[in-house]
């Protein structure tokens, strides 16, 4: 197995195959990618003084397994509140891009009425490891991170809750970060809530909107998830996200969904 998600290739970074995703057996799943944004961003000056509290992908198309190359960028300075940029560059085609706020953190007497209100989940100690999708490959993300169940599972139609853990580092020779833990999970809300059968349909998110109200502590995510479908097609993922001592965010993907 790969030593991690991606390796250092001169100024680029070349993803393994455990970036593979389900839906082709040549392009990553988004979470990794996602994941390699937020690394460009918490690069950038006066990271340690601010938390990235908001980032939104746009997923531009397939990100081919292979090396690619990430940039970030201070959009619109300030004292408290920052708009950061990032993008991820494949053979000179933007294939995803981000925008995040961040925001310096301070102290205040959090009043009863705004701690989160959700119960934390069993934790991953109690859950099952279901058996993913048939993709027909042996390595990519599925096999590159630790999945426990509480309730749901890849197989089973409707709302799903699930704890991860990553197997390998994001990039080769880095400890994760909080911020990366958090977001190489946050893509997973469509494919352990599904409503569809993946061998029928694809039930593909075009974005990824993740809201951070804390970092997590701990390896392990839980992505507690329930997907929405319109028979139009169109339709949404929704989840909240947890670390072990409660409610870290939420995150919400837009789906495209079709026969195959």
């Amino acid at each position: 197995m790969p030593a991690a998600f991606y390796e250092p290739d001169g100024e680029l970074l070349r993803a393994t195959e455990l970036t593979r995703g389900p839906w082709d057996p040549g392009a990553q799943h988004a979470g990794p990618p996602a994941a390699l944004l937020g690394w460009a961003l918490e690069r950038l000056p006066d990271a340690d003084e601010f938390q990235v509290s908001r980032v939104t992908f746009e997923i531009l198309g397939p990100v081919p397994i292979g090396p690619v190359r990430v940039r970030a960028e201070v959009v619109r300075p300030g004292r408290r509140v920052q708009m950061l940029g990032a993008e991820l560059e494949v053979e000179g085609r933007v294939a995803m891009r981000a925008s995040a706020w961040r925001i310096r953190p301070g102290e205040i007497e959090l009043p009863e009425a705004a701690r989160a209100a959700e119960a934390l989940p069993p934790g991953p100690e109690t859950g099952d490891e279901h058996p993913f999708f048939d993709t027909g490959q042996e390595l990519g993300y599925h096999a590159a991170m630790d999945w426990s169940f509480v309730a749901g599972g890849f197989r089973e139609q409707g709302p799903a809750t699930c704890w991860l853990r990553m197997r390998q580092p994001l990039v080769a020779g880095e400890e994760p970060s909080p911020l990366q833990r958090l977001l190489v999970a946050a893509d997973v809300g469509n494919g352990i809530s599904a409503v569809f059968q993946p061998g029928r349909h694809l039930f593909v998110n075009v974005d990824l909107t993740v809201g951070i109200e804390r970092m997590p502590v701990g390896e392990w995510i839980c992505v507690d998830a329930v997907t929405v479908a319109q028979p139009h097609g169109i339709g949404s993922a929704e989840s909240v996200l947890f670390d072990g001592q409660g409610r870290v965010g939420r995150g919400l993907q837009t789906l495209l969904i079709s026969e195959r």
